[in-house]
């Protein structure tokens, strides 16, 4: 009982990682890159080109 109780407290979480697998090194590298594209950014003159910068950084999958 105490088993099933735990897992329907995370159920969300098993499901996000069951629909969307990524694992935590690919989110840190993702991260670094963000982070590398926000210094780079820093004499931009507004944040639409910083998240079109990364936009571009991350096009996801073609469809």
């Amino acid at each position: 009982m105490r088993f099933a109780r735990n897992l329907r407290r995370d159920l969300r979480g098993i499901l996000a990682s069951a629909y969307f697998p990524m694992h935590a090194s690919l989110l840190e590298g993702v991260n670094n890159r963000i982070k590398v594209i926000k210094r780079m950014a820093y004499g931009y003159r507004d944040n639409a080109y910083s998240f079109l910068k990364i936009k571009a950084a991350f096009p996801g999958k073609a469809r």
